[in-house]
């Protein structure tokens, strides 16, 4: 079963922005110091909609991109309720229904001190599932960008989703960008399986750790660079250091973070890349667009969850 919204809109300058990628549901759990093994820690927990590719999408509406898609499965569980922000975000989802798999569910453990800084458990569920009979050509009318989450290259039928894309996007001349997603997914993934994977891709946005990574060099300029001697543009991540932006083996811009007072991380690159694309998509180059990123990143960061407000 597919939920799909359709609503009658106009136009819109710029083209649409269609996001493939996994909806979960975040179950975060903010702490003070140290867990305690054995025994219990003191937390403040909420449960908020999440995944990197429907975080993306909703960033991209919050930040102007009038039009934005995601394609993404769900399970039966919690469908409805995904749909719902989705929508109160601005965005159009299309949403898979798995008739085996649970909604993904992340445990989003956040250090409450100074550096707010996550660490995940992840069940992916439904969403690993997402495959090459969930697409559908008419997905990319009117698209401007196309953009994967690193994600779907993590099971065998996302990779397959990935490559049939591709496909599409190449043959209607819309270009793709992809976020590597989770450096610890790449290592077990492999690095030249990664790279040859994302062959043909127009813009890829790693974040500091994953660019060293998937380079094997220290320095993040370094391995900007030379990703960017593979993929047209490469825009790196770097939290509190703000982007990089990389074109044919040089850093073109090093663009400074936004002042940003930490409540929680989580979501903070997806909100980059949302604004990123949304600017892109609007006509800006690629250091304003990075700038815009970099705004949104700080925002994201002073909020708890992954996504911005929702439109009401």
């Amino acid at each position: 079963m597919v939920r799909e919204v359709t609503t009658a809109r106009e136009a819109v300058p710029g083209g649409a922005l269609l996001v493939v990628g996994d909806v979960v549901t975040d179950v975060v759990a903010r702490h003070r110091g140290p867990l305690a093994a054995g025994t219990d820690t003191a937390a403040v927990i909420r449960t908020l909609p999440g995944g990197a590719g429907a975080n993306v999408a909703c960033w991209a509406a919050h930040t102007g991109c009038a039009d934005v898609r995601l394609l993404g499965r769900v399970g039966a569980d919690a469908a409805e309720w995904h749909e719902r922000e989705l929508v109160a975000s601005g965005v159009r989802p299309r949403l898979v229904v798995d008739p085996e798999a649970a909604t993904g569910t992340v445990v989003c453990l956040v250090d409450g001190g100074a550096s707010a800084e996550r660490t995940f458990l992840t069940d992916s569920g439904a969403s690993l599932r997402l495959e090459p009979a969930d697409w559908s050509d008419t997905l990319l009318d009117g698209a401007a960008r196309l953009h994967l989450s690193g994600y779907l290259l993590f099971s065998a039928p996302g990779r397959a989703l990935v490559a049939v894309a591709l496909a599409s996007a190449r043959a209607r001349g819309v270009p793709v960008s992809v976020d590597p997603a989770s450096a610890g997914f790449l290592v077990a993934l492999g690095v030249d399986r990664f790279l040859a994977l994302v062959e043909g891709v127009d813009v890829l946005l790693p974040s500091r750790d994953e660019a060293c990574l998937l380079t094997g060099l220290p320095d993040p300029a370094d391995a900007a660079a030379k990703l960017s001697r593979q993929v047209p543009l490469v825009v790196a991540k770097a939290g509190a250091e703000g982007a990089l932006v990389a074109r044919a083996g040089v850093v073109v811009a090093r663009v400074p973070a936004a002042p940003a007072t930490p409540r929680d991380t989580t979501g903070a690159g997806d909100a980059f890349t949302g604004a990123f694309l949304a600017a892109l998509v609007a006509g800006a180059d690629a250091e304003e667009a990075a700038a815009r990123g970099c705004r949104a990143g700080a925002r994201a960061v002073g909020r708890v969850g992954a996504r911005p407000p929702a439109h009401g």
